[in-house]
């Protein structure tokens, strides 16, 4: 069983396809006996992917900065729920207390996460899988972007090959495993 962190939105005015791929990522990191790592909230699709894991039976472990908490937006039915000191501090025990990193949709705090991790792996503090979860293309003008930076005194074309692009939950959690093996 691998601890895998899952980064995406926590709006609470999503799309309900969203809402519903957040919910069956959860559901399937449980099926196979995974459990979840995530940033401690109860709303969007970050408390849609954690009631999709509980529902499956996975172990949920939330971590939460401590002016979140103050806005009654912590995933209080999580295992574990960590409260940190500030963004970076719930950053860095997510890295640590995770084993790969599953990144679905989201904005500026969803991107935000991804890059720590990315960066991080590609400073080699850590060798753990980071896979891009990308429906409907959501990722591609951004992948597009990095590619066309990848080779440039910008970014090496090794930092662009740390990170899977996968289309379906599926495939996302088949690339997750076969690093982790």
């Amino acid at each position: 069983m691998a601890a895998i962190c899952v980064f995406c939105a926590s709006s609470t005015s999503l799309d309900q396809r969203w809402l519903d791929l957040a919910r069956d990522t959860g559901r399937e990191l449980a099926r196979r006996g995974h459990g979840l790592v995530s940033g401690g909230g109860c709303v969007g699709m970050m408390g849609a992917v954690a009631d999709g894991a509980r529902d499956g039976g996975a172990h949920t472990l939330g971590v939460i900065p401590q002016a979140l908490m103050d806005r009654e937006v912590a995933d209080v039915a999580a295992d574990e729920l960590i409260v940190t000191g500030d963004m970076g501090a719930r950053k860095n025990l997510m890295i640590e207390r995770s084993d790969a990193f599953l990144t679905l949709p989201g904005g500026l705090g969803t991107l935000d996460e991804l890059f720590e991790v990315w960066t991080t792996a590609t400073l080699g503090l850590h060798r753990k899988p980071i896979v891009l979860l990308d429906p409907e293309g959501f990722y591609e003008g951004l992948m597009n972007w990095l590619a066309g930076l990848a080779g440039t005194e910008f970014m090496r074309w090794a930092a662009l090959k740390q990170i899977t692009v996968a289309d379906s939950i599926p495939a996302a959690l088949d690339a997750i495993e076969a690093a982790i093996a």
